[in-house]
């Protein structure tokens, strides 16, 4: 791969300067904004939930040694605190009530006969139609530990088991710097921006986008030395080419790169560094390989950090034969999931299309259009039409 750095390599090498340089403060959150936090504490449930059985179904609370006919001594409605129950009688209990102490199982209304006041022949087995004592949680059971990433269900469970409050790491504060002049005097717009802000806000950081700087390698030095003076990890775009104003791979060149490229297309022009003790990450300006080497290297090398999911992919057949350029890289191919079939994106033989059968990355990082595919093929082989291909899809990356 002459250069090139293994993305799965390039990634553990900014994973081990995040867990060096990165520095985490805990706070307390709410459960209404626990989505995507990582828990600094553990978490320990502090009393049995739920503390009685409750039925799960409307219908008659009883206990199974007991013989039929049973009087009905009542009824309990959700918000009753019952009495335990008679000697050989039954209660009348809604979904969701406490049952008496004693009731070890629920008879449904749909199967109950009832005469006289009394539950008639009823044959049922202990713990039908309830949920037990304790089946959410045990007092003292750790059901977070630190590092687990929080979701917007577990919000359920916090409140269930009486948690207020939960500690959790800070997130990072992220520098978002694009550079290239063009981009800088507004005559084009700033295509890559926007779009690393939202998946580092998804990945659990706190992403700031940072005034555009020119392609002059002065005030390219200048803005990446402010950027880490102030935030806990810089994202770059552009300039990390070879062209004489690509300037952003010569400044991280001076501070000892963890990487100058990966073998990654689109994406392959991705360099790292350690500027000041901040973790820098130059991505390429193209959109398209901004947005792959962001998925393919930052988001794994943050994962460690702030608790990204891993990467789950399907199993599809592919429409087309895609073939790729002969050299030792990765290709990141995108495509579409239409009917159970893998399309690749941009391909077809019109003057519009961005590839006929061999796959160019130059072009498809290129195409802001192409973020309408709905994944990609991670592959260093050629794809064959009919082949069985792994697709990874954009929404368990981004």
């Amino acid at each position: 791969m002459g250069d090139w750095m293994d993305r799965v390599v390039a990634a553990e090498r900014l994973r081990s300067s995040f867990s060096a340089q990165f520095q985490w403060d805990t706070v307390r959150v709410t459960p209404d904004k626990i989505a995507g936090r990582t828990v600094a504490d553990a978490v320990v449930v502090p009393t049995e939930v739920p503390n009685h059985p409750f039925a799960t179904m409307d219908g008659y609370a009883l206990d199974t040694a007991d013989s039929s006919p049973r009087p009905i001594a009542g009824s309990v409605e959700t918000a009753d605190d019952p009495e335990p129950l008679a000697d050989g009688t039954a209660v009348e209990v809604a979904t969701g009530a406490s049952l008496p102490e004693g009731a070890d199982a629920v008879v449904p209304v749909e199967e109950a006969t009832v005469e006289n006041g009394c539950l008639i022949e009823s044959t049922t087995a202990p713990g039908r139609n309830l949920y037990p004592a304790g089946a959410t949680a045990a007092q003292g059971e750790r059901i977070f530990d630190p590092g687990d990433q929080l979701a917007p269900r577990h919000a359920a469970l916090l409140r269930d088991v009486g948690i207020d409050q939960i500690s959790v790491r800070s997130r990072p504060a992220v520098g978002i710097l694009a550079t290239g002049t063009e981009i800088a005097r507004g005559d084009q717009p700033d295509r890559d921006s926007a779009m690393l802000a939202n998946l580092l806000r998804r990945w659990g950081t706190e992403p700031t986008i940072l005034e555009p700087v020119s392609d002059d390698q002065s005030h390219v030095t200048a803005a990446i030395e402010r950027a880490t003076a102030e935030y806990d990890l810089l994202i770059t775009s552009g300039g990390t080419s070879v062209g004489a104003g690509d300037h952003v791979g010569s400044v991280l060149a001076e501070h000892g790169p963890l990487f100058t490229s990966v073998a990654l297309r689109p994406g392959r022009p991705t360099t790292a560094a350690v500027v000041d003790g901040t973790p820098v990450c130059a991505l390429p300006g193209k959109p398209v390989a901004a947005h792959t080497a962001a998925t393919l290297v930052l988001r794994p090398a943050l994962a460690a950090q702030t608790a990204v999911a891993e990467d789950p992919a399907v199993t599809v057949r592919a429409t087309s034969d895609v073939e790729l350029p002969a050299q030792d890289a990765e290709y990141a191919v995108p495509v579409a999931l239409c009917d159970g079939r893998a399309v690749p994106t941009g391909q077809g033989d019109d003057t519009g299309d961005l590839y006929g059968s061999r796959f160019r990355p130059g072009r498809v990082a290129s195409s802001t259009r192409v973020t309408l595919a709905d994944g990609i093929i991670v592959t260093t082989d050629s794809i064959a039409a009919g082949e069985l291909v792994q697709v990874t899809p954009f929404e368990v990356i981004e």
